[in-house]
């Protein structure tokens, strides 16, 4: 017994002291659970909301609405017709506020500097990579935008305009012996190789297949729970995010090594100016942006280009005004011409069917920042370190900024619109980069389409798709189109 003594004590000591922590442990989350459920001298000043279960917090509600044919949107719905245009909640460990009025919005969008960053969930942040325009810090952000924003010539969106023409021009040329097409499949097919024929010259058809699948695959993860374990939804995701980024990498440096022909493309012109006195943004940095830009000008582009042409069968009036409009265009026109800068410049009234369809649509329904400083909003305290969403969609269907905001009228845009109430690119400092070429590419799009085509939606659902970031028609918009002309190939 005497012997065995020496090992029994440490052993009970050992066991004392995990059962001591363990209780330590145990009474700190009781605390942490009790002053979660009743601190209401806390509670003072900040906007109304239910934090839902610690830890948890409403996480569970939001997975529950993007699983739903409504989409994630109408977690915020429900909430701000409970709460008001300012409400806070807690999703994935963090606590969101969401405002919805023009004044929030301008207070937020027109003091970012030093107030605000942007910052999207930990699921999006992964996917695109932390220096993309998506994630950057505002220093870095105001880096790698100068840098882009140069590519954004009005010579490259003139050449890139010619191209996205020639590439619908040849795909409504194949419509016409199918009868039936699903629109939102065929947008997303024109809308990717035209972003990778600008981006990186990639115009193999393999490849484009192969890659485009990587980026469903990025996509459709975005909303994912973050967790990586195998065959998850974001584990899915983050192993196409690896492969698209083994194959920029490739692409890089065989054009570094001279291996690959110089090419008029965004990657060539970030490579080349490498040498200039500006700082050069790094390798890490043009990947990111590359796939940043493919999902915003692919996903978005044609998720908006749905939308529009739904707008537009509900709409006949609309429709036959807009088919005017295009007619006389192309009658002024070459025969066989392709579209140019200057035709999209004379489009006044299918301009405002894209402003109008943008509106409605809202297929980018909130923009997130970061509070790097307490302040306040809308009369509410905000504490650094919150996330404040600005609740787009609802600032353009609110009937105080818009006279009947759920009937689909262009001509509402003959007037110069109220500050801070179209949001569709955002404003300020973080407007869209592509702000140009998505407007371009959904009126080269109108143009060809009403000038080729008669057509009539068979599916009139509005259901949108689930695990979609940007608001997708789940019908896809098809529609039996009838060719109104024959000689369409230029």
């Amino acid at each position: 017994m005497q012997l065995l003594l020496p090992d029994v004590v440490p052993s009970l000591c050992f066991s004392y002291i995990l059962l001591y922590v363990a209780l330590l442990w145990l009474i700190y989350h009781v605390a942490k659970i009790i002053l979660w459920l009743i601190r209401p001298e806390l509670t003072v000043g900040i906007p109304p909301g239910n934090r839902g279960l610690p830890w948890v917090g409403e996480t569970l509600h939001f997975m529950a609405a993007i699983n739903s044919s409504k989409g994630f949107y109408d977690f915020v719905r429900i909430r701000r017709l409970r709460y008001g245009n300012c409400f806070k909640t807690n999703i994935f460990g963090e606590t969101h506020v969401f405002v919805s009025s023009t004044e929030s919005a301008k207070a937020i969008l027109n003091t970012e500097m030093g107030k605000f960053t942007k910052r999207y969930i930990r699921s999006i942040a992964e996917l695109v990579g932390d220096q993309s325009l998506l994630c950057a810090s505002y220093h870095h952000h105001r880096l790698i935008r100068t840098r882009l924003l140069n590519l954004f010539t009005t010579a490259s969106v003139s050449s890139f305009i010619r191209h996205f023409d020639q590439l619908v021009l040849k795909t409504l040329g194949c419509w016409e012996h199918r009868g039936t097409v699903v629109v939102l499949d065929e947008a997303l097919k024109i809308t990717f190789k035209a972003m990778c024929k600008m981006l990186m010259n990639l115009e193999e058809e393999h490849e484009l297949e192969m890659l485009e699948k990587d980026v469903t695959l990025v996509c459709e993860a975005m909303l994912a729970f973050p967790l990586k374990l195998p065959c998850t939804r974001f584990h899915t995701g983050l192993q196409a995010r690896k492969r698209i980024m083994g194959k920029l990498e490739k692409m890089i440096s065989e054009r570094r090594r001279g291996l690959e022909t110089y090419h008029e493309d965004f990657l060539g012109h970030l490579l080349t100016e490498d040498c200039d006195e500006a700082p050069s943004v790094t390798d890490e940095q043009i990947k990111d942006n590359i796939l940043t830009m493919i999902i915003a000008g692919e996903d978005t582009t044609a998720s908006a280009i749905t939308w529009m042409v739904k707008y537009l069968d509900e709409n006949q009036e609309v429709l036959d005004t807009l088919r005017d409009e295009q007619l006389s265009l192309a009658e002024k026109a070459s025969p066989k011409s392709l579209l140019t800068l200057e035709d999209l410049s004379d489009m006044p009234y299918s301009s405002k069917v894209v402003k109008e369809s943008l509106r409605m649509a809202s297929v980018v329904p909130w923009f997130p920042r970061l509070a790097l400083q307490d302040c306040e909003i809308h009369g509410y305290k905000i504490k650094k370190g919150w996330n404040i969403n600005i609740d787009v969609r609802s600032i353009h269907l609110d009937p105080t900024v818009y006279n009947e905001p759920n009937k689909f009228n262009p001509s509402r845009f003959d007037d110069e619109s109220k500050p801070y109430s179209f949001l569709a690119f955002g404003t300020g400092a973080r407007t869209c980069l592509g702000m140009n070429l998505a407007r371009a590419m959904m009126l080269v799009f109108l143009h060809r389409l009403v000038t080729i085509y008669k057509w009539k939606v068979i599916d009139p659902d509005s259901s949108v798709e689930k695990w979609a970031l940007f608001s997708r028609l789940k019908s896809g918009c098809p529609i039996h189109v009838t060719p109104i002309t024959q000689d369409i190939t230029p």
